[in-house]
């Protein structure tokens, strides 16, 4: 046998230089103790807080009774709970619902659905969404060619139609709008009959596109064309759901119905859980056979969720996340006017994007990595994304973070401004 020392992959590249030994709330702790406010949440992972007391003890209580009871062999309490709980929380109709571990898979799920339901072969999608990793979910991607870079060609029957992205475009929220809808039209015209499209795939925010928020003209039209030709509208809410935005799921800013909604991430602090929920008439129209998986709708990722889902209501985090992520929002405002390298900033709740630029007002990559390692130095941890070499700078803390943390992440930033300049 082989002798030598095993390590992690070249290609798996983290965002900062930290060994975390322990969390503990809004902290992080290296293996020498130094703490660090974590405004990452493990990409919006950690919606309660690292290591939540109530969080633990549902696991560690579930661990000790079952830990994995395959629910496509047999059913567990946990599991069943869960569905009652996520009936209670979705919208009206959405009562059926199928458990995975990743986003991705929860979003093929939902293209098998939506192909299987209806009989047709397109999907449409938006540019600069961001849907997962695995082939099905990674041909509907389109926030980084470095993604899909080296795979290609990928699944057909996936058409990008245009996000009502006004930093991008530079017109204002009206046009943007007016247009991307009218191409959407188009594309049924010239790309995409709506006798062969089955669903509209969306984010209500965009996330690794760097924090985009839709708008309620834009969702609704989406609405009316679903509805009009009969097709299924699709709410990716991986990141935006479970609070994230300042309601529960991000959708509900625009007054839109989803017919098929995703959600993982913050759902259960941590633990590898997310699931497809739709009606129940609708996901029967699947084809027997059609769902499945090994650790879907694990027994401890079940507790950890139902947990979570309780502080979430106990604790009123939906509602922290719209007072917080309004003040939030305020600060990162001052910023921008104060810092001509903050292009633009936008987002919901506590999600939140800086665009860093350089003196001509192009994307700056190099700085935002820059300003990513300062921050690290001084004790706080952020991340980034964007199709220009990382250049936005994602906020994306717990839900339970308070005032007095915004104010120390912010002026530690405004620090690291500084010092990149």
């Amino acid at each position: 046998m082989s002798q030598q020392a095993g390590h992690l992959s070249p290609l798996l590249q983290q965002s900062s230089g930290i060994t975390a030994a322990r969390g503990e709330g809004m902290y992080l702790f290296d293996e020498q103790d130094k703490r660090y406010l974590d405004f990452t949440s493990g990409i919006g992972v950690t919606s309660t807080g690292h290591c939540h007391p109530r969080v633990v003890e549902a696991v560690q209580a579930q661990a000790a009774r079952l830990i994995h009871g395959q629910y496509a062999i047999v059913k567990h309490p946990n599991a069943l709970r869960l569905c009652e709980r996520l009936g209670e929380l979705t919208p009206e109709g959405i009562d059926s619902f199928f458990f995975v571990n990743a986003g991705s898979e929860a979003v093929e799920a939902a293209l098998r659905l939506a192909r299987q339901a209806t009989g047709r072969p397109n999907i449409i999608v938006f540019h600069g969404g961001f849907h997962g990793r695995t082939m099905g979910a990674l041909s509907m991607t389109t926030s980084s060619v470095g993604l899909r870079a080296g795979l290609q060609p990928t699944m057909g029957g996936v058409v990008v139609a245009p996000f009502p992205d006004t930093y991008r475009y530079g017109w204002d929220r009206k046009t943007a709008t007016e247009f991307c809808l009218r191409e959407l039209d188009h594309i049924f015209h010239t790309i995409s009959s709506p006798k062969e499209t089955a669903a509209l795939l969306i984010e209500p925010v965009q996330g690794e596109a760097g924090y985009v928020p839709a708008n309620t003209a834009f969702m609704q039209g989406l609405r009316e064309r679903c509805d009009h030709h009969d097709l299924l509208l699709i709410v990716d809410e991986v990141q935006a759901g479970n609070g994230r935005t300042g309601r529960y799921w991000g959708h509900e800013h625009y007054g839109v119905r989803p017919d098929v909604l995703v959600t993982a991430k913050g759902l259960a602090s941590g633990f590898p859980l997310s699931v497809m929920g739709a009606p129940e008439a609708l996901m029967a129209k699947g084809w027997p056979g059609s769902q499945g998986g090994t650790y879907g709708g694990n027994a401890v990722a079940c507790a950890a969720a139902l947990a979570t889902l309780d502080v979430i209501r106990d604790e009123g985090l939906v509602e922290n996340a719209a007072e917080q992520g309004a003040y939030l929002r305020a600060r990162l405002d001052v910023l921008e006017e104060r810092h001509a390298c903050i292009g633009n900033v936008r987002g919901q709740g506590l999600m939140q994007g800086a665009v860093i630029v350089n003196e001509a007002g192009e994307p700056d990559g190099e700085r935002a990595g820059r300003l990513l390692k300062a921050a690290e130095e001084r004790g706080l941890l952020l991340i980034r994304c964007g199709a220009y070499g990382g250049q936005i700078v994602r906020w994306l803390p717990p839900l339970i973070v308070n005032r007095e943390q915004i104010d120390q992440a912010v002026d530690t930033f405004e620090e690291a401004l500084r010092a990149t300049a």
